[in-house]
C-alpha cells in the first residue's frame, strides 16, 4: 500500500530533480511543466519523484494543462502519490493561472458585435463540465450593466426561467439582454429548444421594451451566435 512507502522530500532528489533550486537559479521561464507541477506536489514516494509523478499525470492528459485544468479532486487522486489536498493544489494553481489570463484583456466599455459579448463572457465558461445559463445586461448605447448568472444544470441542459431573467433586468433598468449559455459536449450547434428559448424570451421582451440582442452558445474552442445566423 502507498501508506508504506517512504516519501522523498525534496532535498533528497538529484540536483538535476530540484525544480525550486532550477526556479531560484534560473528563472521560472527555465522549468518544464512537469516541474512545476513537482512544485506544488512537494514529494513522491520511494519509487518516484515528484517530477516523475507530475511526468506521469501530465502524460495522462496528453501533456495538456488545458486537459489537467478540468479535472476534478477525485480524477488526480487516483494517480498514485497525489492525496486530496496536493490534488487541491494543483487545480488552485491552474485555476490562479486561467484567472490571470481573464485579467489581460479588460472589458470593453461597449458592445458592438457577438465577438465583444463572448470576449467578456468566455471566462466564466471554461473548463465547465455542467451547463450554466448567465445573462449580460446593456444600456440603450450597449454599455454593460451587469453580468447574471441564471442556472446551472447537468451535462446537456439547464433550467431556464423567464420571470428571472426579466426581473433581474427592470431591477437594473436595462434596455437589452444578451444571453449565453453553454455546452460542454463541445458541439457549437444549437438545439431546436435553444432556437425555441430564443425567440420564445425576444417576444416577451417586446412587451416590456426590452431587447434580446443575441443568444451565444459557448464551447472550450469558440462561439456561435444565434444573432449573427438570423435564428430569431
Amino acid at each position: 500500500m502507498e501508506s508504506n512507502q517512504t516519501k522523498i522530500g525534496i532535498k533528497s532528489w538529484a540536483e538535476e530533480d530540484r525544480p525550486r533550486e532550477k526556479l531560484s537559479g534560473q528563472g521560472r521561464r527555465a522549468l518544464t511543466d512537469a516541474e512545476l507541477i513537482a512544485i506544488l506536489i512537494g514529494s513522491g514516494s520511494r519509487n518516484e519523484t515528484a517530477v516523475e509523478l507530475s511526468k506521469r499525470i501530465l502524460h495522462h492528459y496528453e501533456n495538456d494543462l488545458n486537459k489537467l485544468g478540468k479535472a476534478s479532486i477525485a480524477e488526480l487522486s487516483k494517480f498514485k502519490g497525489i492525496g486530496e489536498a496536493k490534488a487541491i493544489s494543483i487545480i488552485a494553481a491552474l485555476e490562479i493561472g486561467r484567472r490571470r489570463n481573464d485579467t489581460d484583456s479588460p472589458d470593453p466599455e461597449h458592445i458592438g458585435s457577438s465577438r465583444d459579448a463572448y470576449n467578456i463572457m468566455k471566462r466564466h465558461f471554461i473548463d465547465l463540465k455542467h451547463e450554466e445559463f448567465w445573462i449580460m445586461l446593456t444600456t440603450r448605447s450597449s454599455k454593460m450593466i451587469a453580468k447574471e448568472l441564471i442556472s446551472r444544470g447537468g451535462l446537456s441542459e439547464t433550467a431556464v426561467d423567464a420571470k428571472i431573467i426579466f426581473g433581474m433586468a427592470l431591477q437594473h433598468q436595462a434596455s437589452n439582454i444578451f444571453l449565453f449559455h453553454n455546452h460542454p459536449s463541445g458541439n457549437l450547434s444549437p438545439s431546436h429548444q435553444d432556437i425555441y428559448l430564443t425567440k420564445k424570451l425576444a417576444e416577451a421582451g417586446k412587451l416590456l421594451d426590452i431587447r434580446i440582442l443575441d443568444h451565444l452558445i459557448i464551447t472550450d474552442k469558440g462561439f456561435y451566435s444565434l444573432a449573427d445566423e438570423a435564428h430569431f
